[in-house]
């Protein structure tokens, strides 16, 4: 589908929401103390902890311009606390934005993908793999979400061009961070009783962000993203959902597997660092 810069506006803001809202809950459980956010250029800054994939500006750069002595106050307090300032800039941003971050030092160092598919009471279902069996996450089932998220993650398929290839702690910490806001749908996904993968949902303003999708290594190629993928897109519908949203690494596998399902490409977003 087609989307224009007021779409990308509300999907940016969506991500924002969901980047403060993970900030808070973590920083609310007392695992982060010394978490920081900021309101900048429309969007927000995040630092959670050293390392951590939270610590970003998300959302900025549209209609709002980037606050030059705002941005230098984070610049400060980040340089303070030895993390770099990173930047997630959408293509769809205003290009002043970007030129003007270049001119202030800020390198590019790679690019995500963003994926959009309209939800609606016309589209067709895709078709469901009668073997593979998904299901909610509840109190029960937390721990094995849990693990299997990791060990799916740091197994990666080695396709595409990934910005970061974190740690298994840094993993490891940030499926701890996100479990922190109840608001995430979470659901666990089997192939012929054995257990085969996992992901994660969160509805936001009538956008459903799509999240945390990963296979087990021994189950891959046999459909699980696709089955896990249908299984939220059914549930966003019924959450009134207008939007599905996935970020993928340019040239991926999950790229490729997540068009297969109606998803096609809506911009980039251009990641910048500065420090």
């Amino acid at each position: 589908m087609f989307v224009d810069t007021t779409t990308a506006l509300r999907i940016e803001q969506a991500e924002a929401k969901l980047t403060r809202a993970v900030t808070e809950a973590v920083r609310a459980s007392g695992r982060a103390p010394k978490a920081v956010l900021r309101t900048l250029g429309g969007g927000v800054a995040s630092y959670l902890r050293p390392e951590s994939p939270m610590n970003k500006l998300i959302g900025v750069g549209f209609d709002t311009p980037i606050e030059p002595a705002a941005l230098a106050d984070i610049e400060q307090e980040w340089r303070a606390r030895g993390e770099p300032v990173r930047v997630e800039l959408s293509t769809l941003a205003r290009f002043e934005s970007s030129d003007w971050l270049s001119t202030r030092g800020y390198r590019l160092i790679g690019f995500e993908n963003v994926l959009v598919r309209r939800l609606s009471a016309t589209v067709v279902p895709v078709a469901r793999t009668p073997q593979i069996r998904i299901e909610r996450v509840d109190a029960a089932t937390r721990a094995t979400w849990q693990q299997a998220t990791v060990n799916a993650i740091t197994c990666p398929d080695e396709t595409g061009l990934v910005v970061d290839n974190l740690s298994r702690r840094l993993v490891e910490e940030v499926i701890e961070d996100v479990l922190e806001d109840h608001y995430f749908d979470r659901y666990l996904a089997s192939v012929d009783g054995t257990l085969a993968g996992a992901a994660s949902m969160r509805v936001i303003d009538g956008i459903a962000l799509l999240s945390g999708s990963a296979t087990l290594p021994a189950q891959r190629r046999r459909g699980v993203q696709a089955a896990l993928i249908v299984a939220r897109l059914d549930e966003a519908r019924l959450r009134g959902a207008e939007l599905a949203v996935i970020t993928t690494a340019p040239g991926s596998q999950s790229q490729a597997n997540v068009m297969k399902q109606g998803f096609s490409l809506a911009y980039a977003r251009a990641i910048l660092v500065f420090g």
